[in-house]
């Protein structure tokens, strides 16, 4: 026979808490508490800033594409990513109408790509770009770590901005190398001898 947990182990189940009658009441601001003010719009910027961001290439169909430090995962079931977009970028009227997109994970050595993508006027697909057209004829950059073959999933209005979400179709790894991170607004790669898990 097993015995039974230490007293001090057993779980005891909390009293019953009745709940308040009527209406929840409202939060309301204690008198003689201002309101906080809103952040300096620099020391908004220099404050992310501060904050280590991987690095990706979006790219569409024509070609097109934008070098974006927002990417994230968004959910494991279904596979979904996601990254910001301005809409005063030159690209959020290609990216809004979109059906597909692909995503390039860049790799520590990938710099100037990365940067090429990021300036205004510049010739993005020109002859220092090497890419190859992969599923659905989407850009795929050489060298990228990781590219995500990605369906539009949703479209949300967040400020300035637009929440684009992608539901991950293809996976295709690429080299395994470190990333390329953005720091401190510029590009930067991780310190020798972090750990990988490769």
């Amino acid at each position: 026979m097993t015995a039974p947990p230490p007293a001090a182990l057993r779980s005891v189940p909390a009293p019953a808490v009745p709940a308040p009658a009527g209406p929840a009441p409202a939060v309301t601001a204690s008198a003689g508490v201002r309101p906080l003010p809103i952040v300096d719009a620099e020391v908004f910027r220099q404050a992310l800033s501060r904050h280590p961001a991987g690095v990706a290439i979006v790219t569409l169909r024509g070609p097109a594409g934008l070098t974006v430090t927002s990417f994230s995962s968004a959910s494991l079931d279904p596979p979904l990513v996601s990254f910001y977009i301005g809409h005063r970028s030159s690209n959020w009227p290609a990216v809004r109408a979109a059906e597909h997109f692909a995503v390039n994970l860049m790799d520590h050595g990938q710099e100037a790509v990365a940067a090429r993508f990021a300036r205004k006027g510049a010739d993005r697909f020109g002859p220092e770009t090497q890419w190859g057209p992969g599923p659905g004829d989407l850009p795929l950059l050489s060298g990228a770590t990781t590219h995500l073959i990605c369906a539009t999933h949703a479209l949300l209005t967040v400020g300035d901005h637009e929440l684009v979400v992608g539901r991950v179709e293809h996976a295709i790894l690429g080299s395994g190398e470190p990333p390329l991170l953005h720091h401190r607004g510029r590009f930067t790669r991780p310190e020798p001898g972090t750990p990988d898990d490769r």
